[in-house]
């Protein structure tokens, strides 16, 4: 019999894991430091509500000059890129072969001219001898038929006389509009024929000019509520100011009046084209510059912007914000943006007063993690470079 009791024994099962477990708490890897990210407090403040339209510059009317008779030409009487008047000459066809159809015609209308004199004596004769019965009533029938026939020869021959007339005047080529002439396709010597599809040059006039925008017709219903509602400034019958802002990001001088009239809904896209007039007293805007139209709609007196940073779509395509909560995690909403101020968006719904929208380190930001925020200004967020590459430690 032993001295010893026996004590009870542990499976070696059992022993094994439970050191190997001891083991591996020893050699853990520390939990992750918290996201840095970087948040701006949204405020209400009063918004100036602007809609900015980009559009292109088009001529007010532009005419393209082609010949209207065939024939060499002799002179061109303008300078490439100035301004001509209405009526002023640009270029001479040589004038010879349509004078000498002038004079042919003319010498026609004097033949016809004759004619209907001899017709006529010849019919005052006949009368008083008909009437005797010393010629008979047949030849004074005759007379007559021939009188008529001569004077409707004469007005044949005024007629041509006048076709030809034109023609001689279409050899002077005269510009039908007042304004900028364009590059001449043609020079001194070229055969030019009547109804060429090529124009010998095209001018514009471009004071005024105008300025068409294509953009949604849900646009066109919003800008007509509007301007009946006084929102806009009014400048005539469905009309209203706008400015312009040149490729240079310069203002121009000059304000304009768009107009909703004559536009026409596109079926397959539902866009509308809007004009606008802007006087162009200076020339500085050309056909063909890309340009802003800039509409002034009022004033938000309690509007949230939020920088674009912060904005960004979910898998719909919904706009949504980031937002810090009170144990600094983060919150993503999904918000509703009226429009683009600058640098930020309005925000009409999604978002409050006091909100701090996360603007930098998003790509580091999932549900449930440690953050690490500190508040960044709008000046240090808009500075180049500013933007610091966030990303959470290891």
């Amino acid at each position: 019999m032993s001295l010893f009791p026996m004590m009870p024994r542990r499976p070696l099962a059992l022993a094994i894991p439970a050191a190997l477990l001891l083991a591996c708490a020893k050699h853990a890897p520390p939990p992750p430091p918290p996201v840095q990210v970087r948040f701006v407090t949204i405020a209400p403040q009063s918004v100036p509500l602007t809609t900015e339209l980009p559009g292109r510059t088009n001529a007010y009317r532009i005419a393209e000059i082609r010949p209207q008779v065939s024939g060499v030409i002799l002179k061109r009487l303008f300078v490439e890129g100035h301004t001509v008047r209405a009526g002023e000459q640009l270029y001479q066809i040589d004038p010879a072969p349509y004078q000498a159809s002038v004079d042919s015609a003319r010498a026609a209308l004097e033949k016809a001219e004759a004619a209907v004199l001899s017709a006529s004596a010849l019919t005052a004769r006949y009368k008083p001898l008909t009437e005797a019965r010393a010629v008979s009533r047949q030849d004074y029938d005759n007379a007559v038929s021939a009188e008529a026939q001569a004077k409707a020869d004469v007005a044949s021959a005024k007629a041509s006389l006048e076709s030809a007339r034109i023609n001689l005047t279409y050899t002077r080529v005269l510009s039908p509009i007042t304004g900028r002439t364009g590059r001449s396709s043609v020079t001194e010597g070229a055969l030019v024929t009547a109804a060429q599809t090529n124009d010998l040059v095209v001018v514009q006039q471009l004071d005024p000019i105008y300025v068409d925008v294509v953009q949604p017709s849900t646009l066109l219903l919003r800008l007509k509520r509007e301007l009946a509602s006084g929102k806009l400034t009014p400048a005539g019958d469905n009309q209203a100011v706008v400015n312009l802002t040149l490729e240079d990001d310069s203002a121009y001088a000059h304000a304009g009046k768009l107009k909703f009239a004559e536009v026409t809904v596109d079926q397959g896209t539902g866009s509308v084209t809007l004009r606008a007039e802007f006087p162009n007293p200076d020339g500085t805007l050309l056909p063909g510059m890309f340009v802003h139209e800039r509409i002034e709609e009022g004033v938000n007196p309690s509007g949230l912007l939020v920088p674009q940073q912060g904005v960004t779509h979910d898998t719909k395509g919904e706009p949504t914000a980031t937002v810090l909560t009170a144990q600094n995690q983060a919150q993503i909403r999904v918000i509703k943006t009226d429009r683009a101020i600058g640098d930020q968006w309005l925000v009409s719904e999604g978002l409050s007063a006091g909100d701090k929208v996360i603007v930098q380190g998003l790509q580091s930001v999932k549900p449930g993690v440690a953050l690490d925020a500190k508040p960044i200004t709008l000046e240090e967020l808009r500075q180049p470079g500013a933007d610091p590459k966030l990303s959470q430690a290891h």
